[in-house]
């Protein structure tokens, strides 16, 4: 595993009226360089880790670690990290504030006081590496989700963050817009970025995920390779999570192969049970 970009160190949080801990004693290391999917039921702790990790949360018990360094929660440090760790939240509603695609990308840029000739080239550049630039005057509200999803995202890459927060990324989206989105990421990959994604999307994560990490209750459960997590299927099953129908067909082939060769009618029988 590569060098921890960002490390969370027994952290504690705990929401205002709640009894129950969003975070409780989580000790994790996100990699550089790396692709990293962090799964878990609903409640697990994900997007309190992003929140956190961004800087919109401090941790009641505990330290988060940015490069080797602890965490400063006075505001220039924090719009340093924010510049470093961008985080795109569920809802793009959420996160876009100007009434034009345009305006809307620009926004970050002017609030960092940069020169206006660079803000205009980072906002054409952006428009054309995440395809809206027919949509540069266009009001965000006349955008399908798919569209104002790759709006937030050019929101906060306009940014060149090192490490990329995406919060179920793909939720609500159709075939295209999730095959557009998972090319963008591949680009963004490529580029050097760092990239965390929650989601419950398992097939997804098989095809795409470099590292695995899972939460339950607030606390690490399993991490490591796709193949070496998914490999735990009782702990899986028990987090009400199992494995993804892709893994399942690797597997069952793989068996076969190593098995019986000439058995082509129990391979068929093995790999139908799958799906019914």
């Amino acid at each position: 595993m590569s060098q921890c970009l960002i490390e969370f160190i027994d952290i504690h949080y705990t929401y205002p009226g709640s009894s129950q801990p969003a975070l409780n004693g989580l000790n994790l290391c996100i990699p550089a360089h790396t692709k990293t999917a962090l799964i878990g039921q609903n409640g697990c702790g994900k997007t309190t880790l992003f929140l956190l990790a961004n800087g919109l949360f401090k941790p009641q018990r505990g330290k988060v670690y940015y490069q080797g360094q602890p965490l400063v929660y006075n505001r220039r440090p924090l719009m340093e990290l924010r510049q470093k760790v961008g985080l795109v939240f569920q809802n793009p509603e959420q996160q876009i504030v100007a009434s034009t695609v345009e305006e809307d990308i620009s926004y970050g840029l002017c609030n960092l006081g940069l020169p206006d000739k660079e803000i205009t080239q980072r906002v054409e550049q952006a428009l054309s590496e995440f395809g809206l630039t027919e949509f540069a005057g266009k009001p965000v509200h006349h955008l399908s989700l798919g569209q104002k999803k790759r709006v937030s995202l050019a929101d906060v890459m306009v940014l060149q963050p090192e490490l990329l927060l995406l919060d179920e990324p793909t939720a609500f989206l159709d075939q295209l817009y999730t095959r557009q989105l998972m090319a963008t990421l591949k680009k963004i990959d490529a580029g050097g970025t760092t990239i965390l994604m929650a989601t419950h999307d398992l097939n997804l994560v098989y095809r795409w995920a470099d590292w695995i990490i899972v939460l339950d209750q607030g606390r690490l459960v399993l991490e490591g390779k796709p193949k070496d997590v998914f490999s735990q299927r009782e702990i899986l099953e028990e987090l009400h999570l199992g494995v993804p129908l892709i893994f399942d067909l690797v597997s069952q082939v793989s068996e076969f192969i190593e098995s019986d060769l000439t058995n082509t009618p129990l391979l068929i029988e093995r790999l139908r049970s799958l799906f019914l």
